[in-house]
């Protein structure tokens, strides 16, 4: 499940907002221990506990004092919000750059993307 190239603690991360984002982990639900991820993933508990810890301090993740780690109010729509920020900066915003060097106006995007759609 963990790949090579990115960091552990930020792969952690990323597949409980994945989570979070698919409805595997609800608003107000319990995501599962820092030790029961390490010993799935069979690393050290520190760098599960880093990632955990950058969706606390974005506002995911939140800790009940003997109780563990709890998705936030919110969470989901949060995460939303920033997939969609990255989504235009680091697609639509190319590939409206890209398309003004060629010539290309919105119709003709369009056009190209509903091609595009239609046969994938």
């Amino acid at each position: 499940m963990l790949e090579d190239g990115k960091p552990i603690f930020i792969q952690i991360a990323e597949s409980i907002a994945d989570g979070v984002l698919a409805g595997s982990y609800r608003e107000g639900t319990q995501v599962p221990s820092t030790n029961e991820l390490a010993a799935f993933h069979r690393i050290n508990p520190a760098t599960v506990g880093k990632g955990l810890g950058l969706l606390v301090d974005r506002g995911i993740l939140h800790k009940r004092r003997g109780l563990g780690m709890f998705v936030s109010e919110g969470a989901r729509q949060r995460l939303l919000g920033e997939r969609s920020t990255a989504f235009r900066a680091g697609f639509v915003a190319p590939l409206l750059a890209e398309a003004r060097s060629l010539g290309l106006d919105l119709t003709d995007i369009h056009r190209i993307i509903d091609q595009e759609g239609a046969s994938s």
